[in-house]
């Protein structure tokens, strides 16, 4: 055992050969290195598949009740002043070694066909395996001055995929304000691990957790500072992983490769602010205010993300809100002390997402012959429908992402969202509320998504209107079809660049009339009246997709926990939450007991569960083949617009709620329009005066001294003639003046 902690140090630091190796062969054989580019791709996969069994060794380790284990080497060493730098083998550690190899090597397969007719495949390998590299090398630090090293290495690398199709502005764009907006949450990061430095003297985790336990009351130390530097060390953790207010750079990430949303915005580098709230937990459960604070900002950041997602088109950017929203429930259950619950649903939601993210790119494939290679067309839910039939094993492996998401047992993110919905209601009502009915809304906009993409029938163009007035669009929902006047019901609007298309509905209700309408749109490239349809993806494709899908049906039965009976005595036992998911260096204990009797388990389950179908329910009136039979039995109108209203105030009343909810959701809330009118174009115009005081006022004293001083030698060389009886005038004149101003 004692072995294996000697050598968890290659872990981090696999990838690096393969990465080096690639790199000098771009620089000095580029021909040949880009000939055999897809060579590259075996021995990436399999340096991280010796980091994943190095992970699951130590992680059995860990099960099996060993003792941590941490490894020191000296840095700076002066009289007043040593750093050290190591790694830590903890519970903690063991979770997110095994999370990020096992997700990172499906990942990289993947990759391999979703990335092998782009030109940049051997770059794209090479910031994949770096970006492996720093998150393994993040969780794995035994301080925090090393945890900020990887954390900007972590930082560089997600900018540099995110804008990968750097010749796309808007993937330039959106790299730009992922770059921007984390470092806001860096610079507060910085500032606290030095606030606590000066304060403590350390920055090791165990002098720090010792100490927090008893500056306060013993050392007499402010309270206001130390709430200080935690808050900035949260900030920290807000920015990462894309907390309100700093989550707007979270659904721009997606112009990136789909492999990175799933990689970095689904399982690893968003987890990373979760990671580090759960590493300085014992440091946190000593300052009360910040914990109400945590679980404040993830109460509002799950609410925030799921409705924000209720009206999206682009099913990539309804993921990464899901993700936002998930990422609020951990932090949620992190604020309330419920730590093992945090970590569960982050395993459980690692695997469930990144299935969905990596199926999402299996869709835009299929889509992308039909539509074009563009992304504003293939990702986009309103050009989709019927895929099921097309694309059967991304549709299985799809649905079990969704209802996991949704919380349907026995999928994985059911066990642990409904520990945290438990726990919410045991600390607070209030924040038992808004996770509960966020749980619907989850429900709601998840089915959703597999609704419009795998449900109905395929929706092609069958007829374009020219139009130089882009106009607004109402997707298929309940909030409603918004029509140019004079367009008769039956079709619903899509604005595009080239003008207005249009859709029949029926193409989502009459399967006979809309068959022959699929057959007859002809795709732009190929031979001439050929047609492209939808396809499913090649092997390497679709074996991530599978082996994310046994994890999702599985991985959950981990955190399984009951104290009665003699057969579930023995689960207790056997559970490997009750032995791995254990606080932080052992500093803290559990708010809360692990397992709980069959009962409480069952009252709990039907709850939530009652919460997921209703849901679901909603979301198949509105977007499933149902739509037609309640339309029918006029249960759309009530529920829209409430036939218990009466008069005619009613449906202008219902029309303008209608707008109002789906404008606030399609627009974002309206926070990236604040930001960009109070911070971009108010930094903006604070620039432009700056630049007017500068060029105006500074520049212009100095100019203004110039010029007189050369008016004045202009005027006084005339004045030296040489004329003695000139002198004398101007030195009467002087005299004069000067008598005149100091006698008066």
């Amino acid at each position: 055992m004692e072995h294996t902690y000697q050598y968890a140090w290659v872990i981090p630091l696999l990838p690096l050969p393969v990465i080096m190796s690639m790199g000098f062969g771009l620089f000095f054989i580029p021909t040949a290195t880009k000939n055999l580019r897809r060579i590259w791709a075996f021995p990436s996969v399999l340096f991280l598949s010796i980091a994943m069994v190095f992970s699951v060794q130590l992680s059995i380790q860990q099960i099996n009740g060993s003792s941590i284990y941490q490894y020191l080497w000296s840095w700076t060493v002066n009289n007043d002043f040593s750093l050290e730098f190591g790694y830590l083998i903890d519970p903690l550690t063991s979770i997110m070694l095994v999370l990020i190899t096992t997700v990172g090597i499906l990942v990289l397969v993947y990759s391999d066909g979703y990335m092998s007719h782009d030109e940049g495949y051997l770059r794209f390998f090479i910031y994949i395996s770096f970006f492996n590299t720093s998150m393994l090398g993040l969780v794995t630090s035994s301080n925090l001055i090393q945890i900020y090293f990887f954390w900007e290495l972590v930082g560089m690398c997600s900018y540099l995929l995110i804008g990968f199709w750097f010749t796309r502005p808007i993937a330039a764009t959106a790299c730009q304000k992922a770059f921007v907006t984390n470092r806001v949450g860096d610079f507060g990061l910085l500032l606290g691990i030095l606030g606590f430095f000066w304060i403590t003297g350390s920055v090791e985790f165990r002098d720090l957790f010792k100490i927090a336990n008893n500056w306060i009351p013993n050392n007499g130390i402010h309270s206001l500072l130390t709430t200080l530097c935690a808050f900035l060390l949260f900030l920290g953790a807000v920015a990462k992983s894309a907390q309100f207010p700093l989550h707007v750079w979270l659904p721009d990430a997606m112009e990136g490769p789909t492999p990175i949303s799933a990689l970095i915005h689904a399982a690893t580098m968003v987890a990373a602010g979760i990671f580090l709230l759960a590493r300085l937990l014992p440091l946190f459960i000593s300052l009360p205010f910040i914990m109400s604070f945590i679980s404040l900002i993830g109460t509002i950041t799950l609410f925030l993300g799921a409705t924000l997602a209720l009206s999206q088109r682009d099913i990539k950017r309804s993921l990464a809100y899901s993700t936002m929203s998930q990422l609020g429930y951990m932090m949620l259950a992190l604020g309330i002390g419920s730590y093992q619950a945090a970590l569960f649903h982050l395993i459980t939601h690692a695997y469930s997402k990144g299935l969905l993210f990596l199926g999402s790119g299996s869709i835009i494939h299929s889509m992308e012959p039909l539509v074009g290679y563009s992304p504003d067309k293939s990702q986009n839910m309103v050009l989709m429908g019927g895929l099921r039939k097309y694309i059967p094993i991304t549709r299985t492996t799809f649905l079990c992402g969704t209802l996991s998401l949704c919380g349907i047992p026995p999928l994985a993110c059911f066990w642990s969202k409904d520990q945290i919905l438990s726990n919410s209601w045991l600390y607070s009502p209030f924040f038992g509320i808004i996770a509960s009915f966020t749980a619907g809304l989850t429900a709601f906009y998840m089915f959703r998504i597999y609704l419009l993409t795998f449900d109905g029938y395929l929706r092609v163009h069958f007829q374009s209107y020219s139009s130089t007035k882009e106009s607004s669009l109402y997707s298929l929902s309940l909030w409603g079809k918004r029509l140019p006047k004079g367009v008769n019901r039956n079709f619903i609007l899509s604005t595009t660049k080239s003008g207005v298309s249009f859709f029949s509905q029926n193409i989502f209700q009459n399967p006979g009339n809309t068959r022959n309408r699929i057959g007859s749109f002809s795709t732009s490239f190929g031979a001439k009246n050929t047609f492209a349809y939808p396809h499913e993806t090649g092997n390497t494709m679709l074996f991530p997709l599978l082996i994310l899908f046994i994890f999702t049906l599985f991985i959950g039965f981990i955190g399984i926990s009951f104290d009665n009976g003699a057969m579930e005595n023995r689960i207790a036992e056997l559970t490997l939450l009750s032995k791995w998911l254990t606080p932080s260096i052992n500093f803290i204990q559990e708010s809360s007991n692990s397992s709980i009797n069959s009962y409480e388990f069952i009252t709990n389950a039907i709850y939530s569960v009652s919460l997921a179908i209703f849901g679901l329910f909603i979301a198949y009136i509105f977007y499933g083949s149902a739509y037609s039979f309640f339309q029918n039995l006029n249960l759309i109108n009530f529920f829209v617009k409430g036939s218990l209203v009466k008069g005619s105030l009613k449906k202008d009343f219902f029309d303008s709620v209608k707008k109002k909810i789906y404008s606030w959701s399609y627009n974002r809330g309206y926070i990236d329009i604040f930001y960009t009118r109070v911070f971009t174009l108010g930094i903006r115009g604070l620039t432009e005066l700056m630049e007017f005081f500068d060029k105006s006022i500074i520049d212009g004293i100095t100019n203004g001294v110039g010029l007189a001083s050369f008016c004045i030698g202009e005027e006084i060389k005339y004045v030296g003639g040489g004329r003695i009886s000139s002198y004398l005038f101007f030195f009467l004149c002087y005299v004069s003046a000067f008598l005149f101003f100091f006698l008066s």
